[in-house]
This record gives structure tokens, C-alpha cells and sequence, in this order.
């Protein structure tokens, strides 16, 4: 069992910056981050691999960044440059044995309560 509590979400204009943070009691060899807007399905945004593979889904890449605090136990995504359509309850997941397909509804075994995000025009 993994939990994970995700934080850091807020309302913000379009251009501004947030950072995600997601406190898991282990990492496993995939953790990422998917969002859920409303009316939408589950998007995969970004993903590393326990060996530092990262990858990221078209519509983030170039504005967001995450990576890993080995002795806090924390996943970040830093999101900058950020548009109305990022607007979404941002998720926070793991799985031990498989990724996710970015920018598809991901597949996970376990994911926090989410954090959400709104960035107004």
C-alpha cells in the first residue's frame, strides 16, 4: 500500500506559476501526475521512472517540470506559463510494475485525493 497526499493547488491567472507537491509514504518505480478537468476525461501529464526516464504529455511539455526528493519521499511538478486549460483536479500517482500513456486516461494503482488548480484568464 502507497499513500500519497497531494498539496499545493490554488487559483491563478494565466501566465502565473504553481508547484505541486505530493508526499508518498514510498516511491515506487512509476509515479506521475494526471488531471481531471470537469466534463473531461483523466489526462496524463508527466511521469518518471525510478531510474530518471521522464516524459511528459504534449500539451504540458516545455511549461512543466517534475522530479523527485528522495529524502523527503516527495513528487513535485512545477507548472509554469500556466492557461485556463490547465484548469483541472491535479492527481498524484504510483504504480509499481507500469507507466502511464501521456496525455491518455492513465492507468495507476494507487493516487492521492487530489489538489485543484484553476488558472483564470
Amino acid at each position: 500500500q502507497v499513500q500519497l497526499v497531494e498539496s499545493g493547488g490554488d487559483s491563478v491567472q494565466a501566465g502565473g506559476s504553481l508547484r505541486l507537491a505530493c508526499v508518498t509514504s514510498r516511491f515506487t518505480k512509476y509515479m506521475g501526475w494526471f488531471r481531471q478537468a470537469p466534463g473531461k476525461d483523466r489526462e496524463g501529464v508527466a511521469l518518471i521512472k525510478d531510474n530518471g526516464a521522464i516524459a511528459y504529455a504534449d500539451s504540458v511539455k516545455g511549461r512543466f517540470t517534475i522530479w523527485k526528493d528522495n529524502g523527503k519521499t516527495t513528487l513535485y511538478l512545477q507548472m509554469n506559463n500556466l492557461k485556463p486549460e490547465d484548469t483541472a483536479i491535479y492527481y498524484c500517482a504510483a504504480d509499481p510494475s507500469r507507466g502511464f500513456v501521456l496525455g491518455r486516461v492513465p492507468t495507476y494503482t494507487w493516487r492521492g485525493q487530489g489538489t485543484q488548480v484553476t488558472v483564470s484568464s
